[in-house]
């Protein structure tokens, strides 16, 4: 896994002191800053296992036909359909803050980034608490985006958890191959 081929942008990982991470909890851990900042790609996306899980606050995703179209965004066809990732939706992604908390697996991170909605400009901050898990392969399971540090519990919100990561696979396109995905920047 070296950061070239995939051409992770974020290779300045930061820690807590103490939290030392292996060369290969780097690269994940700056795939996942790319994703959170807009910047996603097939090659970034095939260091998920295919059962992988992603959760936040407004989804659960189970396996890549659920959890690829989360990171490419709803409003990618409302949009642009030459986007691709969180810049489809927002006019501005601004990390201001990143720091790995424990090397351990899970590993953790605490992340605050704040965010412009294209067309209406509102502005918004979400401080989260990043949890990644991966198997012995170094292959990512799951991802836990926990905004103030929580995921909902109630069985309403779980359900438009599920719905969305249901609903969002049918109204916006991952690309196919790596030739769609370099004409979308991203390789």
């Amino acid at each position: 896994m070296a950061t070239n081929d995939l051409k992770i942008e974020n290779t300045d990982i930061k820690t807590a002191p103490g939290v030392e991470l292996s060369s290969e909890q780097k690269v994940i851990v700056g795939s996942i800053l790319d994703l959170f900042a807009g910047k996603p790609s097939l090659p970034k996306l095939r260091l998920w296992s295919d059962e992988a899980v992603f959760e936040d606050p407004i989804t659960q995703a189970r396996g890549r036909k659920q959890y690829e179209p989360q990171w490419t965004n709803l409003f990618l066809s409302l949009l642009s359909p030459l986007q691709y990732g969180l810049k489809a939706a927002f006019s501005e992604i601004e990390r201001l803050h990143h720091e790995v908390t424990s090397a351990g697996n899970p590993i953790l991170m605490s992340l605050k980034t704040r965010y412009v909605v294209k067309g209406i400009q509102k502005e918004t901050t979400i401080n989260s608490v990043v949890s990644i898990a991966t198997d012995s392969a170094g292959t990512i399971t799951k991802v836990e985006d926990r905004w103030d540090g929580s995921l909902p519990d109630s069985s309403i919100a779980n359900a438009f958890r599920r719905l969305n990561a249901v609903s969002v696979p049918k109204m916006v396109g991952v690309p196919k191959n790596d030739e769609e995905d370099a004409k979308m920047g991203n390789q």
